[in-house]
């Protein structure tokens, strides 16, 4: 995810490393820096207090988490690859953990939903494009951008609650 050539030197994030590069190295960067964000904002935590709801939403860090996963598996491979509708229609986006799902679970959950997002986008050009059911033809740059809003608004929020958890803040918490 970052580079340095010195041990010495603080690794840059990846947005920073090509910020000259391609379009498609660009967009995914910034999608895989958010995505690491992520799961560094729940690194550490119990199951507890990844549950605790600490705003008067239903939003919890574990839920966040899970509603990214949902995210990733609508937009990427749902629509790309499997031609699928995306599973968060009619669905509450994932927002409820239940009791036998730990925050070791949703992480690698996601992480591997992650994975396979990068996997079916990498064998497509940015101007594929396919239906989405609500709202009309979109190409996978679209989709890229997208995603990369929607990971780094709710990265935000993961912000906000881990510092309401335990005072970490920063990109790894």
């Amino acid at each position: 995810m970052t580079e340095t050539s010195d041990p010495e030197t603080p690794a840059l994030p990846a947005p920073l490393l090509v910020r000259t590069g391609g379009e498609r190295e660009v967009l995914d960067a910034f999608l895989d820096f958010y995505r690491s964000t992520v799961t560094g904002k729940v690194r550490g935590l119990s199951d507890a207090d990844a549950r605790r709801r600490l705003v008067p939403s239903e939003t919890t860090l574990a839920g966040l988490v899970k509603h990214l996963t949902l995210v990733e598996r609508d937009w990427f491979p749902a629509l790309l690859a499997d031609g699928e509708p995306p599973l968060e229609a009619g669905r509450t986006g994932g927002w409820e953990v239940g009791p036998e799902e730990s925050l070791d679970a949703l992480v690698a959950a996601y992480e591997a939903a992650c994975a396979r997002s990068r996997e079916v986008a990498a064998g497509l050009p940015l101007e594929h494009a396919v239906p989405h059911p609500e709202i009309g033809e979109i190409s996978l740059r679209w989709i890229y951008v997208h995603v990369i809003e929607e990971t780094a608004r709710h990265t935000g929020h993961l912000d906000i609650l881990r510092e309401q958890t335990d005072g970490a803040t920063g990109v790894t918490a």
